[in-house]
């Protein structure tokens, strides 16, 4: 299926590592110019510059996004640059484990701004050249909104606000045809899931114990699927798909896990 997003210009928030790297490299397969925006310019560059050297477009833009003057600045140099953006994909984030007990203020307010205020940020300022190119918004969100995990309710709170911002745009930015969606994770396998499951003494037990409870064929969700969900919601093959919460996680949150 042909999805009709040749050239067209994706910026992609941590999109150099994990989901966002797969979501970037699904972009670039499908034609289109995906443009990372991420804190580490090694990464970025490497990985934009593995896309290019495989035949595909890629661009980066360097900046620390918990720094909401970072989150304009960076949008201002992908539209100088390009001159267009037709799509939006809210990736970057990180579970940081603040807790109610064992948490603070400070911490509670900085995970916020890793998680969740530059997805209002980024949107903010890129939707000038949204309206222009009716393009659409991808927020990338957790099952943590909806099962609770436990120590982490900035994490959580985050990804809570992300799912109610995706329904929000949705509305707000109907009357220009820009569509707003979400892709719900659960249990994928990153380096961030990796050092995770890592501070367990049993990390393979840790792990057996979380994959027997994921529905569907017992395993965990592929990076790659998620990117080609994401793929999908950001074409035209979708255009009648908006503010909708899409789970790609085997059935983890809404099927019964004892199956």
């Amino acid at each position: 299926m042909d999805l009709h997003l040749k050239d067209k210009v994706i910026v992609v928030s941590g999109g150099a590592k994990g989901i966002g790297a797969a979501i970037t490299q699904t972009l670039a397969n499908e034609g289109a110019v995906p443009v990372i925006i991420g804190r580490s310019e090694e990464d970025n560059k490497t990985f934009a510059n593995e896309i290019i050297a495989g035949g595909g477009k890629a661009g980066y833009v360097t900046a620390e996004l918990t720094q909401p003057e970072n989150c304009k600045a960076a949008i201002e140099t992908i539209i100088a640059q390009y001159g267009r953006i037709d799509g939006l994909v809210n990736n970057a984030g990180v579970n940081d484990g603040i807790g109610l007990e064992n948490g603070s203020y400070d911490g509670f307010m900085a995970s916020l701004h890793k998680n969740v205020v530059h997805y209002y940020l980024l949107a903010q300022h890129a939707l000038p050249e949204l309206k222009k190119s009716k393009g659409s918004i991808v927020n990338i969100g957790s099952k943590t909104a909806e099962t609770g995990q436990g120590d982490t309710s900035g994490y959580a709170a985050a990804n809570g606000a992300r799912n109610a911002l995706t329904r929000e745009w949705a509305v707000e930015l109907l009357p220009y045809s820009i569509r707003v969606n979400a892709v719900i994770v659960a249990e994928a396998w990153t380096p961030l899931y990796e050092t995770w499951i890592n501070t367990f003494d049993n990390p393979q037990q840790k792990l057996y114990a979380i994959t027997a409870k994921i529905p569907l064929e017992k395993r965990m969700t592929k990076t790659a699927e998620i990117a080609d969900m994401v793929a999908f919601l950001l074409s035209e093959r979708s255009a009648h798909t908006t503010g909708q919460l899409i789970h790609v996680d085997g059935g983890y949150v809404h099927l019964d896990r004892a199956l």
